[in-house]
């Protein structure tokens, strides 16, 4: 995943997001209206080569596994593979502008799928999908990667987010564990605040890179979403109790100086300087603080308004265009992907987390992974199966942090929201 995951904390350019939120409104991208670009027609003779634009999660391994990927790829079908990996700054305008140029890849990897199936631009998993990848696919990403009633996103590599507390701060503050519910988180907070020596209770993150996937760990343990029976839901009574209990923590004074302009990046940082007691977290920032050694830290699942905890889960996707010619290669590129030996490693290797169900027991000897691999199959995503959520997102990045700063307010900021998503669908 990015790592936004990096899948997940990836601002739209503006004028990318206003392509896609016009496929969304019905205006369509338009690369579905020249021959090669895709239709009904697609799937008809041979090609010698597809493309795949890959995102790059990092610099040591992202490259070196789709160079590999792509000479075993070649090996076994004879059809050659050209791989583009593209930074994630610039993927999003990078893979529209071939799309509006009627130039797409054979293969796309990309965390919003949506608008480009509504187009019909995409092949279903019933097309190009091999049965034994699709019926190994955890639910959670299959609901995710569902428009219309059929699979089009295709999962690649997931994350999941957990709570991270700061072990020496705890122990000054005389807290015996993590908080399990948004009480006991409360108190502790304020436990921290009051050590009087400039540590923060808890890292608050509501600022422009990923406040949606902030405000998503909250609303999900609080009973709340995104949509509820197929409408946006973004004003629920329970998701406007999330947002006032942030603005809460804010005016009492246990979070860093402006949440509302803080990034997921910022707060990260914050907690590996050992002044931040508790933040969400996820496997890439607990690689980072094993690295650095500087912080002794603890994982634990949400605290939570429910019976059980729940979690946020992240998935980036690799979507198939129709082509003409090219189901065939498309098909044995996902045959490939999906072997354990390659999908896994892969994950391993940029240090993210499974998308199959033969994919969690590969991961289940890492005892630092249980926290998120106990709570993976049942995660919670964002609604990436609605062609308009990248408008919703985006509006939500850029506003939903004033309800924090100064004279802000909740339910306003959560309604303005619910407006706007109503009028753009």
């Amino acid at each position: 995943m990015t790592s936004r995951h990096t899948t997940a904390a990836r601002a739209l350019a503006l004028t990318v997001a206003t392509g896609l939120a016009l496929a969304a409104c019905g205006g369509g991208t338009g690369a579905g209206t020249t021959p090669g670009a895709g239709g009904a027609g697609a799937a008809t003779g041979k090609v010698s080569k597809i493309k795949l634009v890959a995102a790059e999660y990092s610099k040591d391994n992202t490259a070196a596994f789709w160079k590999k990927f792509a000479e075993t790829y070649k090996a076994k079908t004879g059809v050659d593979l050209e791989v583009q990996i593209v930074s994630w700054d610039t993927i999003d305008q990078t893979s529209s502008t071939m799309i509006q140029n009627n130039n797409a890849p054979d293969i796309l990897n990309l965390n919003a799928y949506a608008s480009y199936a509504k187009d019909g631009l995409l092949y279903s998993a019933d097309e190009v999908l091999p049965a034994s990848a699709k019926s190994d696919l955890l639910d959670a990403f299959v609901k995710s990667g569902t428009y219309n009633g059929k699979l089009y996103g295709f999962p690649d590599l997931s994350s999941a987010r957990a709570f991270f507390y700061n072990k020496a701060i705890f122990a000054k503050a005389g807290i015996s564990a993590p908080p399990r519910t948004w009480a006991e988180f409360e108190t502790d907070a304020k436990k921290i605040r009051d050590l009087g020596d400039g540590s923060i209770g808890y890292g608050l993150p509501l600022g422009p890179e990923e406040s949606q996937g902030e405000f998503s760990m909250w609303l999900f343990n609080n009973g709340g979403n995104w949509k509820e029976n197929g409408a946006w839901a973004i004003n629920s009574p329970k998701n406007v109790e999330t947002l006032q209990f942030l603005r809460k923590l804010t005016d009492e004074k246990v979070t860093q100086n402006n949440p509302g302009k803080t990034n997921r990046a910022d707060a990260f940082n914050l907690f590996k300087s050992g002044k931040v007691g508790m933040v969400v977290g996820f496997s890439p920032l607990a690689g980072q603080l094993d690295q650095e050694k500087k912080v002794d830290y603890g994982v634990a699942p949400m605290p939570t308004q429910l019976a059980q905890p729940q979690t946020f889960g992240v998935t980036d996707y690799l979507m198939a265009f129709k082509k003409d010619g090219n189901q065939e290669a498309v098909k044995a590129f996902y045959d490939l992907y999906y072997q354990k030996d390659q999908v896994n490693e892969f994950i391993k290797a940029e240090g993210f987390l499974p998308v199959t169900k033969s994919g969690l027991q590969f991961f289940a000897t890492d005892p630092k992974l249980k926290v998120y691999l106990d709570t993976l199959p049942n995660a919670h995503l964002t609604p990436t199966d609605d062609p308009g959520w990248d408008k919703v997102k985006l509006a939500v990045q850029q506003n939903l942090g004033s309800a924090v700063g100064s004279g802000g307010d909740p339910k306003a900021v959560l309604d303005a929201l619910q407006k706007q998503a109503q009028s753009g669908s």
